[in-house]
């Protein structure tokens, strides 16, 4: 760690810091009623989706994420790489005086490869690039930066297809080749072997991303300098590999030097800024650095709100993520004035049923528990309110999430014929299957509290039994054997229920009437073991 140790100290020395933050290549939309969702200093945030009134925007994979509870800031997308993700694809920027059919065609090959890429058509990019790589090698030799050049891209694409093991052998080559051509300390080299860091990253391969990322950094500081953004963006991606490794200081250090990079540039507005400041943000809730936390994300609120409008969809998912924390560091008032000042712009900007919807009716819900948890016994009545509250909340959560997936099991057969559809919809499908499941353990654990503090003769003791069974037969009708069943996420909330179903009955000394119920007991006790 000395190289970074150094690094880090040399700009804290020339730059101690105010924070202005932003990160995210791709905007993540969020939408807004007429008053400012933030409080305090006026700072906001805010996420982008696009128009609400179309069919696609119902669709948006981006969408679920924001509903899945306080996991949702922490990146719970299973699938995410944790860091900025942009293509590594190299631009033709071609000084050669070499020229024949074969460079002639390494040309055409590679800029109609680009386009088909980044329009999503990945298997015409695929042949194009591989051609590209053909022709360069019989028009500029086996060991030219152009064969470099070419195979860099095509291990670009196998990485976006999740096709690892094609992948890695490429950029290898690309990395002996441009060592060879320019020398092992070459700025070129480094890009390459950040592309790299990439691909170990996203297989959580840590110790070889670092080294790869640790390689890049020296070389770009070298030739670039170290206030250059591309110097910045290999520092935040390292960053985000020391923090998975529980280097959370040196973690933290870099990507705040990343981020004043970016605002000394005149990037302190820009969605790349944007992302890195909200993975900052987790960081800090991860270290349960919660008032930490709170001010970044107060910052990404107001600069939502003053970006994209108090009415956005982004200003509403970064109010939400407000809300969370806020949630988290027991400011239950506040956090529950903002879940519902979201609520109700989504409700003008998404159509009725929309999931987004039942995500925002399960954050409110769950706020009214903790209120009602800390009234307990001193205030009975009170508690008892807010847990109606909660339950005629977590009820409409439950028919919004049900609703959806009933209409897309039935839609999903059309949509396999397209692939960019059938994808998307398994997202939505995945947010609301996880809503799902949570709106019924939420349930399960209101039932349990009312029949904790009311009169015997007034509570049904069999109720959170009930529920949970439900939840189990929601799985056993949406989840299994399916994809969902193998996400991480489904598969926590479902063993959550499980589990929570399993100590009720052990408590009550009860069992399960095999006939009636989704489960029997014996399948109980082997799937929660």
């Amino acid at each position: 760690m000395s190289l970074l140790r150094i690094l880090s100290t040399l700009r804290r020395a020339t730059h101690r810091t105010s924070l202005s933050f932003s990160s995210s290549r791709n905007p993540i939309c969020t939408t807004f009623a007429n008053s400012s969702l933030s409080r305090k200093p006026r700072i906001s945030y805010q996420n982008d989706y696009g128009g609400h009134k179309t069919n696609s925007h119902l669709l948006d994979p981006r969408l679920w994420i924001i509903f899945t509870g306080q996991a949702a800031i922490l990146g719970f997308c299973g699938n995410s790489v944790l860091a900025e993700d942009e293509s590594g694809l190299e631009k033709i920027e071609d000084g050669s005086v070499v020229s024949n059919i074969h460079t002639s065609k390494w040309r055409v090959f590679t800029d109609s490869g680009r386009d088909h890429f980044f329009q999503g058509k990945l298997e015409p990019a695929e042949r194009l690039f591989g051609s590209a790589i053909q022709e360069a090698k019989e028009g500029f030799g086996e060991r030219d930066p152009h064969v470099a050049s070419a195979c860099n891209n095509l291990a670009e694409l196998y990485r976006v297809k999740k096709e690892f093991d094609k992948a890695e052998p490429l950029y290898l080559e690309a990395v002996s080749i441009l060592e060879d051509f320019y020398g092992p300390e070459d700025v070129r080299v480094g890009a390459t072997l950040h592309n790299l860091g990439q691909l170990y990253l996203v297989q959580r391969k840590l110790e070889e991303a670092r080294a790869c990322y640790e390689r890049a950094l020296k070389m770009k500081g070298r030739v670039l300098g170290h206030n250059h953004t591309d110097f910045a963006e290999t520092m935040y991606h390292l960053g985000t590999v020391l923090h998975l490794q529980g280097k959370v200081t040196d973690a933290e250090a870099l990507i705040l030097d990343s981020l004043k990079i970016l605002e000394e540039g005149g990037q302190g507005e820009s969605m790349t800024y944007i992302r890195r400041l909200r993975y900052l943000s987790q960081i800090y809730i991860r270290s349960n650095r919660l008032a930490e936390a709170e001010n970044l994300q107060r910052k990404f609120l107001h600069m939502m709100e003053l970006s994209k409008g108090l009415n956005s969809m982004e200003a509403i998912t970064a109010a939400e993520a407000l809300a969370l924390t806020l949630r988290l560091s027991g400011q239950l008032g506040e956090a529950l004035e903002l879940f519902e000042k979201c609520l109700n712009a989504q409700k003008k900007l998404l159509p009725e049923g929309h999931i987004q919807i039942g995500g925002n009716l399960l954050h409110i819900a769950k706020t009214f528990m903790l209120q009602a948890s800390q009234l307990g016994r001193t205030n009975i009545s009170e508690a008892l309110f807010k847990l109606e509250k909660a339950k005629n909340y977590l009820e409409n959560s439950t028919r919004i999430a049900k609703d959806v997936l009933l209409k897309l099991k039935n839609q999903k057969s059309k949509a396999q014929k397209h692939e960019k559809a059938s994808a998307t919809l398994r997202n939505y499908e995945h947010a609301a299957l996880v809503i799902l499941l949570q709106s019924f353990e939420s349930l399960a654990a209101l039932e349990t509290s009312k029949n904790e503090i009311q009169e015997p003769k007034e509570t049904n003791p069999h109720a959170a039994e009930e529920t949970l069974l439900q939840c189990v037969s929601a799985y056993k009708e949406f989840g299994s054997g399916t994809q969902l069943q193998d996400s991480p996420e489904v598969k926590s909330e479902y063993l959550s229920c499980l589990k929570h179903l399993s100590a009720l009955l052990g408590n009550k000394g009860t069992t399960l009437d095999s006939k009636d119920s989704p489960i029997s007991l014996p399948e109980l006790k082997e799937e929660v073991t």
